[in-house]
């Protein structure tokens, strides 16, 4: 009886944390579920997991969008004299389908850099 060892496999330096995924799934599905406010929670997760574990710039920058089309109307509705009772109704249709889409461009580049191939040097 043989054994063959396998050498162990290179890490990526594109991997793509699954917390960043699923972040980047729930921000729609709770702004368009009318949980605008707790959808600041899988943006943070998304933004965070992006930036510490993901080197492509295009995933970067659709992380910062999608936290920038958040910001905006949370800044809003922070700052206003009398604002709604929620984020969700205050919230402009426009800067909701604007997070949305964000958030698509995040999932398309998360998805994109993790079935491209590293280049070998």
């Amino acid at each position: 009886m043989t054994t063959t060892l396998e050498p162990p496999r290179a890490r990526s330096a594109r991997r793509v944390p699954l917390s960043s995924t699923l972040s980047s799934w729930a921000v729609p599905v709770m702004v368009v579920g009318q949980f605008a406010l707790l959808s600041g929670i899988p943006v943070v997760i998304a933004l965070a997991g992006v930036f510490r574990q993901v080197r492509d710039r295009t995933v970067r920058w659709a992380a910062v969008l999608l936290a920038v089309t958040y910001a905006v109307p949370l800044t809003v509705w922070l700052t206003r004299a009398d604002p709604a009772q929620s984020l969700s109704k205050d919230m402009h249709p426009a800067f909701a389908v604007l997070t949305v889409v964000a958030s698509a461009a995040l999932i398309v580049t998360l998805h994109r850099a993790r079935t491209r191939r590293p280049t070998a040097r």
